[in-house]
C-alpha cells in the first residue's frame, strides 16, 4: 500500500481563491458595480438641482369674506400668488369658523345667476389668482352672523404645498379690489 507523503499534498486554498476561481466573485461584481454607478449618477443629478422642482410657495393676500345678508350663503375671496418653481393646485378651502365651504363660480343662465361648483384650480409657477365674484370664489354655505371687521380663519389646501393658513376680514358686500 502506498501512501502519499505529506510534502506532496496540496495545501488547502484560501476561501477567496476558491470563490474567485469558481466565478462567484465575477458574477457578483456586475450587479454591485451597476448599483454603485446608479447611486453616483443619482447623487450627481440631485446635487445639480435637476431632480425635480420644489413645491409651490403660496402667498395669500387681501383675504375677505362678505358679511352675510341673511341669504343662504356668502362668499370669501383671496388673492393667491405662487412664488415657487412649480405649479400647484388649490384643491379645497375650509374654515373652522364657518362650516361648509366650497370652490365655486357664478354662472349666468337666462339673465339669472347661480352658483356652480368648480374643481381644483391650477396656480402656475410664478402665477397668481385674484378671486372675485365673476371668477373663482369660496362659497360659504349657511354662514353664521359675522360682524364687520371680524377675522375668520381659513385653510387653503394645495396638492403640493399642503395647507396654507389665511385670515380673512369680514367686509360689506361690494367691490373687493
Amino acid at each position: 500500500m502506498t501512501s502519499a507523503s505529506p510534502a506532496s499534498a496540496d495545501p488547502p486554498r484560501p476561501l477567496w481563491r476558491r470563490l474567485a476561481e469558481s466565478g462567484a466573485v465575477r458574477s457578483a461584481l456586475v450587479p454591485a458595480g451597476t448599483c454603485v454607478a446608479v447611486l453616483l449618477l443619482l447623487s450627481a443629478y440631485t446635487a445639480v438641482g435637476a431632480a425635480g422642482e420644489p413645491p409651490g410657495a403660496i402667498e395669500v393676500n387681501g383675504a375677505r369674506v362678505f358679511q352675510p345678508d341673511g341669504s343662504a350663503n356668502t362668499m370669501a375671496f383671496f388673492s393667491l400668488t405662487n412664488t415657487g418653481g412649480a405649479e400647484d393646485v388649490l384643491e379645497s378651502v375650509s374654515s373652522p369658523d364657518l362650516g361648509v365651504t366650497v370652490l365655486a363660480r357664478t354662472a349666468w343662465e337666462n339673465g339669472k345667476s347661480r352658483m356652480e361648483l368648480v374643481g381644483p384650480v391650477t396656480l402656475p409657477a410664478g402665477g397668481s389668482l385674484r378671486m372675485d365674484a365673476s371668477t373663482v370664489k369660496v362659497a360659504v354655505l349657511d354662514p353664521p352672523d359675522l360682524e364687520l371687521g371680524e377675522e375668520i380663519r381659513f385653510d387653503l389646501w394645495f396638492r403640493n404645498s399642503g395647507r396654507t393658513e389665511a385670515t380673512a376680514v369680514t367686509v360689506n358686500p361690494g367691490p373687493l379690489w
